[in-house]
């Protein structure tokens, strides 16, 4: 996705947001709306969240300045095919999450001229643990973890979110190997999240892999290598692997005309989680492309997006008898 794409999005968003428990906005100034989001937030970046391929991963938390206690977390990663993109050319991309109040953490990972497949897999699990270890200094509600992403950002958020620890993909995370980053109980629980947020993401590697050459823009070649063992790979980074009945609720959104994320993609992913009895929703841009989607189409989407999270109760202080749990 391009970064006009997304600074559209973030600009346009800003002014549609609002709690899922609340109605639409009143007309507000949009200086005034940016100054009081930035007023109410404060920012600690470059946190390194794991070292690897001889490189420090690094994250940045926005969360609000005045809060006193737990509070909801969007973590959200990047687009750009796995191989380019970076945490600070999305930042618009979030606004919405900041005026709702939400904290966020902005994740980057390995891309593919540093490691293949699953590298970007594997860092974005340590980047849910790095929250997990770290909830009580930010004030992170583990109740309300929900992961997004654009494009490749969108399959990361569905692997996050999806991928049980009996995957083996979580074994780099610090905790192990580096006892020191180790906190107690949170460096080791199972790590679970609220809800996740597709945006037109990746939903089977392995499909795109078997298609004719060009037809994912040769990003995913890129990303797997030429390693035998590449199908094998690919089947181990597709959200479709890993669907189950106890999922988080998915919200899939993608456009009806998309060229380099396939939207039988998304489809098939929809359909899998039906068939699996897992909780869902699914959001079509009809005649919308590879996002650069129209302001009109991008308020129609977050107010779907407000009401995903109150049939699911997202962001409201968990109550068994309301929201279903995995």
């Amino acid at each position: 996705m391009t970064r006009s794409a997304t600074t559209a999005i973030g600009i346009v968003l800003l002014s549609a947001a609002a709690p899922a428990s609340q109605a639409a906005p009143q007309t507000v100034d949009p200086a005034t709306r940016f100054v009081q989001v930035a007023n109410a937030y404060s920012l600690t970046a470059d946190i390194t969240y794991l070292r690897a391929s001889g490189a420090d991963l690094k994250l940045d938390v926005y969360r609000p300045s005045n809060a006193t206690g737990p509070t909801p977390v969007l973590m959200f990663m990047h687009g750009g095919g796995w191989t380019n993109g970076s945490k600070d050319s999305s930042l618009f991309a979030f606004l919405p999450f900041l005026e709702m109040g939400w904290a966020v953490v902005n994740v980057e990972y390995r891309l593919a001229d540093v490691a293949l497949a699953p590298a970007a897999v594997e860092d974005c699990r340590c980047a849910l643990r790095w929250i997990y270890q770290n909830a009580k200094q930010y004030k992170f509600d583990l109740d309300n973890i929900v992961t997004t992403g654009q494009s490749a950002g969108g399959h990361l958020a569905l692997t996050t979110g999806m991928i049980p620890e009996s995957a083996g993909l979580d074994r780099q995370c610090p905790g192990d190997r580096r006892r020191a980053w180790t906190t107690g109980e949170l460096g080791t629980q199972e790590m679970k999240v609220a809800a996740v947020l597709d945006f037109y993401g990746i939903t089977d590697v392995e499909d795109l892999m078997n298609r004719k050459p060009g037809t994912s823009g040769n990003f995913t070649e890129a990303w797997l290598g030429s390693a035998m063992d590449r199908a094998a790979i690919a089947k181990r980074v597709s959200p479709t692997t890993y669907v189950r009945k106890g999922l988080p609720p998915i919200m899939i959104i993608h456009g009806t005309a998309d060229s380099v994320v396939p939207f039988d993609q998304a489809t098939k992913l929809k359909k899998m989680l039906d068939a699996a009895g897992s909780l869902s929703e699914f959001y079509t841009v009809e005649g919308g492309g590879h996002g650069g989607w129209t302001t009109a189409d991008m308020e129609k989407i977050y107010n779907a997006i407000r009401g995903f999270f109150a049939k699911y109760h997202i962001g409201e202080p968990r109550q068994d008898a309301k929201r279903p749990l995995p």
